[in-house]
Order: C-alpha cells, then structure tokens, then sequence
C-alpha cells in the first residue's frame, strides 16, 4: 500500500507570500526622500532587510522546484514566459514619455523607448534562475549539485577578485553588463552596471540550487536540520564577509551563503509554528498572497508606472494622492510608510478576490 501524501505545507505558502508583500512595500514607498533603513537597500556592502527579500524568493523557487520536478520542455516554457513578463514590463509604456527634442513624433518616441529598453530586471533573473536551476535539478544528482554550487560561489569570488569591489562602476560585473547588454539597456539609475545583471545572475544560480538542497528536510519538516544547517549558513556568510564582503547589488557568495542560512531559519520558525504546532490564525493574508505572486508583481509594477505617468492639472497621481492623504498628517517617514501599506493593503484585497474565485496564474 502506498503511503499517503503529505498535507500541503502552509508554511511554504506563508513565507512565499510574506515576501510578496514585503517587495510590493519596498518597492513602493510614498517618497524616496523618506524611507526608514530597514525599507531601502544598503548602499553598497553590507545588508538590510530589504536586501534579503529577493534571495529569499529565488530560495523560494528552488524549494518548490525540488517539491515538483518538471519535465525540460516545460521548464523552458515557464522560464520564458516569467522573463518576457519581465521584460514586457521593463518596456511598458512602449514609449519615451519624458523630455525629447522638439518635433519628436510618437514614432521617434517609440523609437527611443525601444533603443533605451532595459533587458533585464527582477522577474528576468527569475526566468534565467528558474530554468537553469530546474534543468540542473532534472538530471543532477544531489552530489553533483552540491559541487556546481561550490563551484560557482568560488569560481564568481575569483572572478570579482581580479579587479575592485568598489566603486560599483567600476567592478567586473559592472564592465561585463556593459559590454554585453551595452549602456543604454542596464539600470537607468546607476547608469553603469546592472544589479541584475548578466554576471551576478550566475551566482543567483546557486540561491535557487540550495533551495532545491534543502527540499528533502523541507519535505519531512525537519526542523532540527533546517535551524543547523541555516544557522551554518549565517556564520559562514558572516565570515566570508570580511574577505568578500556581503552585497546584494553584486550577489557576493558571501551573499548567497548568509542569505540561504538566514531563509533556512526562518522557514524552519514558519514549519515548527505553522505546521507542528498549527498556530494559522494569522497566516490567510500571507497564504493569499502568495497564490499568485506573477499577477501581483506585474499589476503593481503597472499600477505603479500608470500612478506615475498619469498626471492631474500637471501632477502626477503618485506624489498627488501621498500629499493629499498622509504628507499633511504624519511624520514623513512614517508617511511614506502608511502610503505603501495602502498600496499593499490594496493589492492584498485584489489577491482575495482572485483567491475567492479560485483564479490563479500558474506558468
């Protein structure tokens, strides 16, 4: 007689969702100017709580795909259609829509648009991470794949090692994101290198293979195994930090380790409080979240570009509707604060109504 299956891990689903909401309200303050430090990212080396959002997702993705492998045709499929959602919203509005040169038509602003598109972006890594991990899990075994991550994290130390870690233009990764995606299609705002460029997309890699790793303790809620191995993480990443320093704009192994060690952790909290001892009460919003991460992250990266183009007797909606509501009534930290949440809030409700229809995205 087979053995029965398992219940679903709510933990999982907590985790995944929390991290959801957590990059929708980093993501999304009401001014810039005003953000307490555990809501921006460190400004070079070092970490924040900020900084440990994304590792924890591209964990996440290792993790369920060591709980469903799935067949090389697939993966390619779904790895594809997460980096053109990405790239689709990179390119939105299709546009130039700031400054041109007088007499510029539509056409030259589609044009410019299209010769200043940045390639890649969060949801682009996670296509590219995704399907190289997933391919590398489908015939790896777990030997083998311990021995690709170790190779990666000491082959990209090596790497980085032969020039500067700082400043940021300056570094390996940031000459490689320049010659090969070129200067016009990496990050606007820091003009010469990408943070999630093509080199430092390697060492996102092995992120996602050690969540793939640790499935097996996941799968048999090993608590105990989890905490150890996470709290070897930390410490390892901690130590490695004083010769390759942590940093989430170059995804360090330094990086990896200590933001693997720290998802471990924290997963093994959600497994022993959620599933062992079934205190769920305060896990439905997080559970909802997390059913359709790809049309959150989507819709909010729209929504937020539309509250940014659209303008009100020359205003734009964004900065209009922060002053209008919290500016005039809080601290501006905590303003900026109360603006994201209601942008959280808003999307947490658009994500109970897609979970009450039972509508969910998969890929």
């Amino acid at each position: 007689m087979s053995a029965e299956p398992r219940p679903r891990l709510v933990a999982l689903d907590v985790f995944r969702g929390a991290t959801i909401a957590a990059m929708l309200l980093v993501n999304d303050p009401g001014t810039w100017s005003a953000v307490w430090w555990p809501l921006d990212h460190a400004e070079w080396h070092g970490w924040t709580p900020t900084d440990l959002i994304f590792p924890f997702f591209l964990f996440i993705v290792g993790v369920t795909t060591g709980l469903s492998r799935k067949e090389p045709r697939a993966i390619l499929r779904r790895g594809a259609l997460i980096f053109l959602c990405g790239l689709l919203l990179n390119w939105f509005p299709f546009y130039w829509w700031g400054k041109m040169p007088p007499g510029a038509t539509l056409g030259d602003r589609i044009v410019h648009r299209v010769e200043h598109l940045r390639y890649l972006g969060v949801l682009q890594r996670i296509g590219i991470v995704y399907t190289i991990a997933a391919l590398i899990a489908w015939r790896a075994s777990r030997r083998v794949m311990i021995a690709i991550v170790i190779a990666i994290l000491l082959g990209y130390w090596a790497i980085l090692s032969l020039g500067p870690l700082e400043p940021p233009g300056a570094t390996i990764a940031a000459q490689v994101d320049r010659a090969v995606l070129g200067e016009h299609h990496i990050w606007s705002i820091s003009e010469t290198w990408d943070p999630e460029g093509p080199l430092s997309t390697l060492p996102a890699i092995a992120t996602a293979l050690l969540g793939v790793l640790v499935t097996p303790w996941i799968r048999e809620r090993n608590v105990k195994l989890l905490t150890i191995g996470g709290i070897a993480g930390l410490a390892i990443g901690q130590a490695w930090h004083f010769v390759f320093p942590i940093n989430k704009n170059l995804w360090t192994s330094s990086f990896v380790v200590f933001t693997a060690g720290f998802a471990c952790v924290l997963l093994a909290l959600c497994i022993y409080c959620i599933d062992i001892r079934g205190w769920r009460g305060w896990t439905k919003p997080f559970v909802v979240y997390g059913v359709n991460p790809l049309i959150l992250f989507v819709g909010s990266g729209l929504m937020a570009r539309l509250l940014g183009l659209i303008k009100i007797h020359g205003r734009a909606l964004q900065p209009l509707s922060y002053e209008l509501t919290f500016k005039p009534y809080f601290e501006p930290h905590l303003a900026s604060f109360l603006w994201g949440m209601t942008f959280v809030l808003f999307w947490l409700a658009v994500a109970w109504e897609l979970y009450r229809r039972n509508i969910i995205l998969k890929v």
